[in-house]
């Protein structure tokens, strides 16, 4: 069964891991075509080849590179061509000018065609896009959803063709793995962010939270965006500037080491009219890593960490410090929260188990 995956996410070496364990299937040939490199605002995306045993990852032009809705691959239709997939993986969302494109030129070539979609808002889309929306809900032959809230969208938006509830990636437990000693040396309480720098992620909620903290703690902020700025100069005008990190970005092979140096780590997203969170990789990859996390009640986060980790209302800064102070005062609750949140990824969250559901998925397109 040959497979073509078209994936500008796959760019992330640590997400190749999925590829690997999909052509670990001895029926499954794969070939997966990514950009050069993906423009995600001021950052550039360059390409990491990390994992690559077992099947072929391809580099094809990107046309219209930094536009999330009219991206595409020019030369995509050669490859299909050469390739004969049956089966045409499309690691992008249905309104999309890639995923349109990538179906139509599926269908041409006589391979059957899913989408990929985190989307867990029930929006409506301007023309073109609408148009491209409703052709791919028609034409397409599965669909995978990264949660039960976006595949309650499609259903909602009128899709009816099968559909699967599957995250796009999971971690691998043998890279994001538990510091070696339990617990961490060091007399200060560590406390870490990793994503974006936007407002929606909530990380001026966060400075606030802490500044109001007694005690030894330092806070690192892993990530760029727009808000960098703002943010320290947030932190400059509630004095705790000294006591904050901005790191930048990380090569996602450098992740692990990230997480292990914490005591906890924090998604504090906020709702938008336009954006929920999706889902919150980061904190399963810190729960991986065995690092207690704090997250939110903003869209699937609750759903991400279960009993895994404390959860609060989003906004309210307040709950937030005291979920922080409950964990800086009880090392037993840290150790308990740690020990959980790497049984529930092993349980639900490995790359293993999500490629194993994906070729399910894809041999049952395949007949």
């Amino acid at each position: 069964m040959r497979v073509l995956m078209i994936s500008k996410a796959c760019l992330i070496g640590v997400y190749q891991r999925k590829l690997e364990e999909i052509a670990r299937f001895t029926d499954v040939e794969l070939l997966v075509v990514v950009p050069p490199s993906w423009r995600d605002g001021s950052r550039v995306v360059e390409l990491e080849r990390v994992h690559t045993a077992g099947y072929k990852l391809v580099v094809e032009p990107i046309a219209f590179n930094g536009n999330f809705h009219l991206h595409f691959y020019p030369r995509l239709g050669q490859r299909i061509r050469v390739f004969a997939p049956h089966v045409v993986h499309i690691d992008e969302e249905p309104y999309n000018f890639a995923t349109f494109h990538a179906l139509r030129l599926a269908k041409a070539a006589g391979a059957r065609a899913l989408w990929f979609s985190w989307q867990n808002l029930n929006r409506r889309y301007p023309p073109p896009f609408r148009q491209i929306e409703q052709y791919t809900l028609r034409y397409a032959d599965y669909a995978i959803a990264g949660s039960a809230g976006a595949a309650a969208v499609w259903r909602e938006k009128g899709y009816s063709g099968p559909l699967a509830v599957i995250p796009q990636f999971g971690v691998d437990p043998a890279i994001f793995t538990p510091r070696v000693s339990e617990g961490r040396s060091g007399s200060e309480f560590v406390i870490g962010y990793a994503g974006r720098l936007v407002t929606e992620k909530g990380i001026d909620l966060l400075l606030e939270a802490v500044a109001g903290m007694s005690g030894a703690w330092r806070l690192t902020v892993v990530g760029t965006g727009p808000e960098c700025k703002r943010l320290k100069r947030l932190a400059q005008s509630l004095g705790i500037a000294e006591r904050v990190s901005f790191a930048g970005s990380l090569p996602s092979t450098h992740l692990p080491d990230f997480y292990r140096s914490l005591d906890t780590l924090v998604l504090p997203s906020r709702s938008r009219p336009n954006w929920i969170e999706q889902f919150g990789r980061v904190l399963i990859e810190a729960m991986a890593c065995s690092v207690p996390v704090v997250g939110s009640d903003c869209g699937e986060i609750p759903r991400v960490i279960a009993d895994a980790g404390l959860i609060f209302p989003e906004g309210d800064v307040a709950a937030l410090r005291e979920s922080l102070e409950r964990l800086m005062r009880n090392p037993g609750l840290r150790q308990h929260l740690a020990r959980r949140g790497r049984e529930r990824v092993l349980a639900h969250f490995t790359q293993a188990q999500v490629a194993a559901q994906t070729v399910a998925v894809y041999r049952e397109l395949a007949g």
